[in-house]
C-alpha cells in the first residue's frame, strides 16, 4: 500500500514536471513572437515589456532545475523516468537560452525604433513564424514522447537556414543600393542570426527527445572522431 502511495505521488511530481516544462515553453514563445513584432514594427515599448518577461523565465529555470534534483534524490528513478527527469534539466537549459536570445532581439529593436523601415523585415517575420514553430512542436513533441515530430524539426533547421542565408543577400543588396541603410541592414542581419540561433536550440530541444524516446544520441552527428 505504501508503494502504491509512493507512485502516486511520484507520478504527480512527473505531470508537475511536465506542467512547468509547457508554461515555460509557452512564456518563450511569446517572447519570441513579440521580440519579432517589435522588431517589423519598431516599437520599442513592446520591446521593454518583452525584456522584464525574462526574470520569469529565468525564474521558471531554477524552479523546474530544483523539482528535478529533488525528484532524483527522493525518488531514485530508473529507465525511462530517469531519462525523462535528466533531459528535463537539459530542455529548460535551452529554454532559458531562447529567452536570453528573444531579448537581444529586443535589444535590437529599441535601437531601430527610431529609423526608417528595411524591406527585409518580411523575410525576418518568416523566419521566426518557422523557429517559433520549431520550438512549439519540440516541446509538443517531448510531452507526447512523438519521435516523428521531433524529427520534422529537425527537418526544418535546413529552411532556416536557407531563409537566413536570403535574407543577407536581400540586406546586402539594400545596403549596396543605399548607404544610409548600412547601419539599420547590420543590425537585421544581426536579428536575423539571433533567430538562426533559437532554430539551434530548437534542434537541440528535438534531439533530446530523440534520446528520450529512442535512446538514440543526435548531437554531433557526423562530427565525432
Amino acid at each position: 500500500m505504501a508503494s502504491a502511495h509512493t507512485d502516486r505521488f511520484f507520478e504527480s511530481e512527473l505531470h508537475l514536471l511536465r506542467d512547468r516544462i509547457l508554461v515555460m515553453a509557452g512564456q518563450v514563445e511569446h517572447m519570441i513572437r513579440d521580440a519579432v513584432r517589435a522588431l517589423t514594427e519598431r516599437d520599442a515599448e513592446l520591446a521593454r515589456r518583452t525584456i522584464a518577461a525574462d526574470p520569469k523565465v529565468n525564474r521558471a529555470e531554477v524552479d523546474i532545475d530544483e523539482l528535478c534534483i529533488q525528484i532524483l534524490a527522493r525518488r531514485q528513478p530508473v529507465a525511462s523516468d530517469l531519462r525523462f527527469v535528466t533531459l528535463s534539466l537539459k530542455m529548460v537549459t535551452d529554454l532559458e537560452r531562447i529567452g536570453d536570445v528573444a531579448v537581444n532581439l529586443c535589444e535590437r529593436a529599441i535601437s531601430l525604433a527610431d529609423e526608417p523601415a528595411v524591406r527585409s523585415t518580411d523575410d525576418l517575420a518568416a523566419m521566426a513564424e518557422i523557429v517559433r514553430g520549431m520550438v512549439r512542436d519540440a516541446i509538443d513533441a517531448f510531452i507526447s514522447s512523438d519521435p516523428a515530430r521531433a524529427r520534422q524539426v529537425l527537418d526544418r533547421d535546413d529552411e532556416v537556414d536557407e531563409l537566413y542565408h536570403q535574407l543577407f543577400r536581400a540586406l546586402l543588396t539594400e545596403m549596396r543600393n543605399d548607404p544610409d541603410a548600412i547601419e539599420r541592414g547590420i543590425a537585421l542581419q544581426s536579428a536575423a542570426k539571433y533567430l538562426e540561433r533559437i532554430g539551434d536550440h530548437a534542434t537541440n530541444l528535438a534531439e533530446h527527445v530523440l534520446y528520450l524516446v529512442e535512446g538514440q544520441d543526435m548531437r554531433h552527428r557526423g562530427k565525432l572522431a
